[in-house]
């Protein structure tokens, strides 16, 4: 499944109208998503369609039976220039944090355990209202024990941050186990680096 890509619309001065006298030229550019990934994104009306795929790309309609214009570069400068509102008005980029457990545990290694007061601040400064934790695990062991190992550290990973002072509500919980791992791997094959819970702030 492509990456959705985050597309910008521009109707001459009025950046958020939903329709353009006919002298008017739209205009759209495709910037990166919040993980720096570009996918692409297809401008079409009665007249025609043109694919953008590179960042700063940018194509104009003149009208809705003329085609959109041959994809060109823009500038950074001119980007800014002409959606810097849209751009400033757009959420910050969600903040992921990997903590790393000991083998067959659910418990934290020293060096996780320090992320979680980085945690509590993140929440805290953003006003979060949506903190997503995954849980993770290597493939040590069966598929239905590694969900189930996943998930406790998840789980553990919520009791944790609840016990700080975060809200509950704020919070959703899965376990990946051993599918999605960081490191791919044989079966049965210890990684310390797939042992894991992502936790996402936004």
């Amino acid at each position: 499944m492509k990456r959705l890509p985050l597309a910008l619309a521009w109707c001459g001065l009025l950046l958020l109208a939903s329709s353009c006298a006919s002298t008017t030229k739209n205009t759209v550019v495709l910037q990166p998503d919040a993980d720096g990934k570009t996918g692409e994104v297809v401008v079409s009306n009665r007249g025609g369609s043109q694919v953008l795929t590179q960042p700063g790309q940018i194509t104009e309609i003149s009208n809705a039976a003329s085609a959109p214009s041959t994809p060109a570069q823009a500038e950074p400068a001119a980007i800014t220039k002409t959606f810097g509102p849209a751009l400033a008005a757009l959420p910050d980029p969600p903040v992921r944090y990997l903590l790393y457990f000991q083998s067959a545990s659910s418990s934290l290694t020293p060096e996780s355990e320090k992320l979680i007061a980085e945690i509590l601040s993140s929440v805290k400064t953003r006003s979060s209202t949506d903190l997503s934790i995954v849980g993770h695990t290597d493939r040590k062991g069966s598929r239905q024990q590694n969900y189930r190992l996943g998930l406790n550290r998840a789980l553990a990973i919520k009791s944790l941050l609840i016990s700080k002072g975060i809200d509950p509500s704020i919070i959703e919980v899965e376990s990946h186990g051993e599918d999605n791992p960081l490191i791919k791997t044989e079966d049965e094959v210890a990684e310390p680096r797939n042992r894991r819970v992502e936790v996402t702030v936004r």
